[in-house]
């Protein structure tokens, strides 16, 4: 195939490919040079090409990567995480109406329906998940929800919590997108009603670790271990 060079001195046929990296940061979280090169089956070389111009563009930064647990020798691999600018490429084309729109019910309705609007948006957490669990009893409390979450305009994923003396202590559920981060930041009462709902379909204590909305990389919240659900005793059925 051959490539026209723009006025830039890049190629037009790159913008498919970098359009793949930042997608891929979007639906995995901030990830290593190396780490893209494996999922898009691309050299390392080429994706640090891909990255610097996405860097240029605003679209992606680099961050020194965080360690858990005891640190390795050398300096932490550096990793890129999409900036603001960058998820605003993606699709919140709506944020500023409503902004605009949640302002004028606080200014005229309170902040009770602030909360009651936030809680009723994220309705479908206890209405799929009781789905989610039926078809498929195999799944994890955490990894059905992060299939609820996907299926509602978030790249949801579960990553395990480091056991303690070899015994799993729970999940994380991490979220690379979210579709209303921009509104979140203004009114987070979004995003409370998000881990309120979590909460309530476990039955159980989760806690918010990070939210997109607050300029971390991605959402995540501790999920502690807990029994699979029992359809019997699922909290998200109506009791008789």
């Amino acid at each position: 195939m051959e490539f026209v060079r723009t006025a830039t001195g890049q190629r037009e046929g790159d913008a498919p490919t970098r359009d793949r990296v930042a997608r891929t940061i979007l639906e995995n979280g901030p990830s290593t040079a190396a780490d893209l090169a494996l999922r898009l089956d691309l050299t390392p070389a080429a994706v640090r090409r891909h990255l610097d111009h996405l860097a240029d563009e605003g679209v992606v930064e680099s961050r020194e990567q965080k360690v858990y647990g005891t640190r390795g020798r050398g300096r932490p691999a550096k990793v890129f995480a999409l900036t603001q600018a960058g998820r605003d490429s993606f699709d919140q084309q709506y944020d500023d109406l409503a902004v605009q729109a949640l302002r004028f019910l606080a200014e005229t309705q309170g902040e009770d329906a602030v909360v009651e609007f936030a809680r009723r948006r994220v309705s479908f957490v206890a209405r799929d998940y009781a789905t989610a669990i039926s078809g498929d009893p195999d799944l994890t409390p955490a990894e059905a929800l992060a299939q609820v979450f996907t299926q509602n305009g978030y790249a949801a994923s579960v990553r395990d919590l480091a056991p303690v003396r070899g015994i799993s202590v729970g999940e994380q559920l991490c979220q690379q997108h979210c579709p209303v981060s921009h509104v979140a930041h203004e009114f987070p009462q979004l995003c409370e009603a998000e881990t309120e709902a979590i909460a309530s379909v476990l039955g159980t204590h989760v806690q918010r670790l990070a939210t997109i909305a607050h300029g971390d990389g991605v959402c995540t919240t501790c999920i502690p271990q807990t029994l699979k659900t029992d359809p019997e005793t699922d909290p998200t059925k109506e009791q008789a």
